[in-house]
């Protein structure tokens, strides 16, 4: 198991950009997936972006070329930068730890875009 902590939302008008950040209580490195999820009222949680241990990466097709994932094993920390951000960006913001023994995720970080 892994406890996850998620930081860096807030309020941004459209085009802006926020980091988010995902601090782990243990080491990431041998984690499979570390992903971003995300939820807008009313909507399904969606897959944002999420990267392997060896270091691929996968995106939704909605941020592709906007967000990046990243990951520092050193810190135990994956990060989100989103840049050019969009009002439909709005969401709540989870990060996932996924390995063959177990699924966990963070408690969540809103993220407002205005418009």
């Amino acid at each position: 198991q892994v406890q996850l902590v998620e930081s860096g939302g807030g309020l941004v008008q459209a085009g802006g950009s926020l980091r988010l950040s995902c601090a782990a209580s243990r080491s990431i490195f041998s984690i499979s997936i570390m992903g971003w999820y995300r939820q807008a009222p009313g909507k399904q949680r969606e897959l944002v972006a999420a990267i392997t241990s060896g270091g691929s990466t996968n995106y939704a097709d909605s941020v592709k070329g906007r967000f990046t994932i990243s990951r520092d094993n050193a810190k135990n920390t994956v990060f989100l930068q989103m840049n050019s951000l969009k009002p439909e960006d709005t969401a709540v913001y989870y990060c996932n730890a996924k390995s063959g023994l177990f699924d966990n995720w963070g408690q969540g970080t809103q993220v407002t875009v205005s418009s």
